[in-house]
């Protein structure tokens, strides 16, 4: 038995314990008193604990596998023709030229290759264009770090706006008379403008630690900036207004529609779940998934259907997250606590949320700016824009005023 596997069984098992010292424990008024509570939630946080720690488990296992690839295959036949060559920002010289521009102060002492392919990538700023190679790892890298991502449909743009036309109203079909005359009923389509707003951190760096060559100076600067700009990125995609960022599910204008108000401001209820989860079209549950906050999911464990079962169920199965009413659910800090007026679950198919990447991440050394403390910086920038392109895709609980 694999210890991911082994963990989710011992998972689930604390979790139906708690089930049962709940029911227990739970007074005929709905109320647990609070010695009972306070044990309940350390069974909880344990449960969370052990959430965590799967995760933690799944993605090394994914490392792994990714690590235990091999670097070359053997040959087994005669070649037939050459690899095809590679052009542009895919080719070593590029990759190699990249770094050593990274690592060296501009690209002053290289030699006159490695100029011709550092002009392959200059970018108008004076920034040099990522590698092929590794603007794929960061592209990677952002996905583990932005739950987003991996829900939401991303597309890449190389330049100006992408026009999304969109079905406003359909059209219909009547009744007609013998010999009667059709009634005209056309669709009207609309349009979505997707741009591209700049994004950006610096990071900086010791001159001792940059010219150690143990130091892996790709693998920070990845991870680094992954978790920088996905934090920002996820923060947008639900609360950004569209001014200077991208429109986020939240958003008053351009959002996702209201599903449901809940009757009390510091509390949701099984009913207001229900009607959230009804309030979104047939054809969109199917793909539909939740998203809330760790303090929300912490407050819907507790609630029962009219069959006396859970509505949270965690999951045994590796790789597929803990589901609500058959449906999955994610967590973001980025989505409001309950609180009064609050938008605190939000649940629809994220596949209408469009995430524009703009071509080509850029990257800046700083060599003058911090060089008094011994430090070179370096300054990475992305264009991203997003925006739900159906709002009655997905439907937002929010709880009252």
């Amino acid at each position: 038995m694999s210890k991911i596997l082994e963990l989710r069984e011992k998972r689930n098992k604390i979790w139906n314990t708690a089930k049962e010292f709940l029911d227990q424990k739970r007074g005929a008024d709905g109320f647990v008193p609070a010695e009972a509570a306070a044990e309940y939630d350390k069974m909880e946080a344990d449960m969370v604990a052990l959430g965590k720690e799967i995760e933690r488990l799944e993605h090394q296992s994914a490392y792994d596998l990714e690590m235990s690839k091999p670097t070359s295959a053997p040959i087994l036949g005669a070649p037939t023709k050459s690899a095809e060559a590679k052009i542009g920002r895919a080719t070593d010289d590029y990759k190699k030229a990249f770094w050593n521009a990274m690592r060296t102060r501009g690209n002053e002492g290289l030699d006159a290759v490695v100029k011709n392919a550092l002009q392959v990538g200059t970018d108008s700023e004076g920034g040099y264009l990522v590698p092929d190679e590794f603007e794929r790892t960061l592209v990677d890298a952002l996905e583990e770090e932005n739950i987003f991502r991996t829900l939401a449909k991303v597309i890449t743009t190389s330049s100006g706006d992408r026009k999304i036309p969109v079905v406003a109203s359909k059209g219909t079909a009547s009744w007609i008379d013998e010999e009667g005359a059709i009634t005209d009923s056309d669709d009207s389509f609309g349009q979505v403008s997707i741009g591209a707003y700049k994004l950006g951190t610096l990071i900086k760096v010791s001159e001792e630690l940059l010219n150690d060559s143990v130091f892996n100076l790709e693998t920070y600067i990845s991870r680094e900036f992954a978790r920088r700009i996905g934090n920002k990125e996820e923060e947008s995609f639900f609360t950004g207004d569209g001014s200077g960022k991208p429109t986020g599910i939240l958003a008053a204008t351009g959002g996702a529609q209201l599903g449901i108000t809940t009757a009390g401001a510091t509390a949701v209820t099984i009913d207001e779940v229900l009607d959230l989860f009804y309030s979104l079209k047939a054809p969109y549950r199917n793909k539909a998934v939740f998203v809330m906050n760790d303090a929300t999911v912490k407050a819907i464990r507790k609630l029962k259907d009219g069959q006396g079962q859970y509505l949270w169920q965690p999951s045994l199965q590796s790789g597929t997250p803990d589901t609500i009413l058959n449906r999955p659910v994610h967590t973001s800090a980025y989505v409001p606590t309950i609180a009064a007026a609050a938008k605190t679950i939000v649940f629809g198919d994220f596949s209408y949320y469009w995430v524009a990447d703009r071509q080509g991440r850029v990257f800046k050394r700083l060599n003058e700016l911090f060089a008094v403390t011994g430090q070179v910086g370096f300054v990475a920038t992305q264009r991203v824009d997003g925006k739900l392109i159906l709002p009655e895709a997905i439907k937002v609980l929010q709880q009252k005023a």
